[in-house]
């Protein structure tokens, strides 16, 4: 008899749905880590280093992630604008608070 071949299916799960958010939070959580100890600068400068590069790969991952959000929530808001309920905005980063 031949074995019945394992089918695996290409729809995301609800799990998968809700790990972007997940890695951004796990990414931030461990960007912070990092942040605190360079700052207590009990490091060597070999692990500072690699300390430093892992906090700018986060830092790259956070901010793509966060481009993404603002990306979606455009569309989100498009789509809404096209029922007439409302308008898409770009994201204004800047606030009077920091002018």
């Amino acid at each position: 008899m031949t074995p019945t071949p394992i089918v695996t299916s290409k729809t995301p799960s609800a799990e998968t749905a809700v790990e972007p958010t997940a890695d951004f939070e796990r990414s931030l959580a461990e960007l912070e880590a990092i942040v605190d100890k360079l700052e207590q600068g009990d490091l060597s400068l070999d692990d500072s280093l690699r300390h430093f590069e892992r906090g700018v790969q986060l830092t790259r991952s956070c901010q793509s992630a966060l481009k993404q959000a603002e990306q979606k929530v455009e569309i989100l808001l498009r789509r809404s604008g096209a029922e007439g309920e409302f308008a898409a905005a770009p994201f204004d980063t800047d606030t009077d608070d920091e002018r």
